[in-house]
């Protein structure tokens, strides 16, 4: 071979090699990131073009694939999606996936491992891949309660069964139609998403679980209830309780609400206390437990917790080492103290439970297309931050609340609600965020709920929880009961 020609097969084999290499790299290595870049419409196409499977409350699709005449074949389609739109979030061929429709893709769509046999019997067959479909733990007569109750006012409700765990309902408004964004016309579904971000009231946030955090004012005084009982404290356990209480170190003073006198004598027990939410004993009580028993109290019931329902929790949070009077303010639910409102549901849930606190789920179980089980979830102890006596003698707190103190909005005829108000202060000048955290019946729990709203929402004149909040407690407590056959 002359020289020439040794030459040109050199020159030919690197080119053969690196068209190999290439080939290789683009084929194998690069493929998950070719795939996964949202330029690549054959991705979205063959996405779109497997039957996706339903997301499902109470045996009815409340999500589900619609075959159409368009190169995506199924259009994602939503039953009353403003509804449950917290839970099933979107699924979009232009800004992809969040909440159940995210956390659970690999269900829906069918490639999960778990449907690796379903996917085999589809090849031989010769059938279309289906995805499997998604159950969830909500109660749509409890959703639809806690969405009618709250109304247009900002704010969140969440419900859960204390003794499983499982989140009965979840509702946050304003919210959104999931339709607006699932639409195959990209130009379309652009528009609508940029509207939605447009709106100052965040339509887009979930406010039972993530986005901003709240300070939980009064309903915080559960927390330090609960640490004084176990410190050895009882309900007839006599608390300070000045008409205003001067601070550590600082010129302030903390007053009760309204600038009230909780006592006439400056004594008053911690029953009594509670039912009133006197302020000045609780912030008083708290400086003399101290923050770290407050503290780890609170992370007992789930302060700080990473929590996945499987959607995301935004974790609550806790003063960093505050001092004397911090902790006084902390006490009182107000300072650095923020909680998500799920955070608020949980503490109620542990006190309702006997003390022990079921890690919150939102999905029950998973079906594949022949609709066998093929995962489920199984209720599972978070932790025990109360023993049952002190559970118990909290409970019998909380009816009082209820019954003659600051709850009585949230009474229900023949059945014993327990709860707890809260008006907790913004720092920002506008009116005060309300809260009411609860469970009923207080001697056989069927439902816990905690009901959050933003400054007050529409109410005119002067708000607090017991005024704004427990009702729509009682609306969701009265549908769950019912949803149980009665009490």
């Amino acid at each position: 071979m002359n020289e020439p020609v040794r030459r040109l097969s050199v020159i030919v084999l690197a080119m053969f090699l690196t068209l190999m290499i290439a080939a290789s790299y683009i084929q194998v290595i690069a493929a998950g990131d070719l795939n996964a870049d949202a330029r690549n419409v054959r991705t979205l196409y063959r996405e779109y073009g497997t039957f996706r499977g339903p997301i499902v409350v109470d045996g009815e699709s409340v999500v589900w694939s619609k075959p159409v005449d368009d190169p995506f074949n199924y259009q994602r389609t939503y039953a009353d999606g403003p509804l449950y739109a917290a839970a099933t979030g979107y699924y979009s061929i232009v800004f992809g996936r969040t909440a159940i429709e995210q956390t659970e893709n690999d269900l829906l769509s069918g490639t999960a491992d778990s449907l690796f046999w379903t996917r085999l019997g589809n090849l031989v067959s010769g059938e279309t891949q289906r995805g499997a479909s998604v159950e969830l733990t909500l109660d749509a007569e409890v959703q639809r309660a806690a969405a009618e109750a709250l109304g247009d006012d900002a704010g969140a409700v969440v419900a859960l069964d204390p003794s499983t765990g499982e989140v009965l309902a979840m509702v946050t408004s304003p919210t959104y139609d999931p339709a607006l964004l699932a639409g195959h016309n990209t130009a379309e579904v652009d528009q609508n998403y940029q509207d939605l971000l447009a709106q100052e009231d965040g339509p887009l946030v979930n406010r039972a679980i993530a986005g901003d955090t709240y300070p939980p004012g009064s309903t915080f005084k559960l927390i330090v209830s609960a640490a004084a009982l176990e410190a050895g404290y009882d309900a007839d356990s006599e608390l300070y309780a000045p008409d205003e209480l001067d601070l550590p170190l600082t010129t302030t003073t903390i007053e009760n609400y309204g600038g009230e006198s909780c006592s006439a004598n400056e004594r008053q027990t911690l029953e009594d206390s509670l039912a009133m939410s006197c302020n000045t004993s609780f912030a008083n009580l708290g400086m003399q437990l101290g923050w770290g028993v407050v503290e780890r109290k609170a992370e007992e019931f789930g302060w700080g917790e990473q929590l996945s329902i499987p959607l995301a929790v935004t974790p609550s949070r806790l003063p960093d080492d505050p001092d004397e009077a911090q902790t006084a303010m902390a006490s009182i639910g107000q300072y650095d103290d923020r909680a998500t409102p799920l955070q608020m549901a949980m503490v109620a849930a542990g006190i309702a439970n006997d003390g022990v606190l079921m890690r919150p789920y939102l999905v029950d179980n998973v079906r594949d297309a022949d609709l066998r089980v093929i995962e489920e979830y199984e209720p599972e102890e978070m932790s025990q931050p109360m023993t049952r006596s002190d559970a118990n003698e909290l409970t019998d707190m909380m009816v009082a609340v209820v019954q003659e103190g600051t709850g009585t909005a949230a009474q229900i005829s023949g059945i014993d609600v327990a709860g707890k108000t809260g008006t907790a202060e913004t720092g920002t000048g506008d009116r005060p965020h309300t809260w009411f955290v609860g469970f009923a019946p207080a001697d056989n729990p069927v439902v816990a709920v905690a009901v959050l709203v933003e400054n007050g929402g529409s109410t005119e004149g002067e708000v607090t929880g017991g005024r704004v909040a427990a009702p729509i407690a009682r609306a969701v407590i009265e549908a769950a009961i019912a949803a149980q056959g009665g009490s």
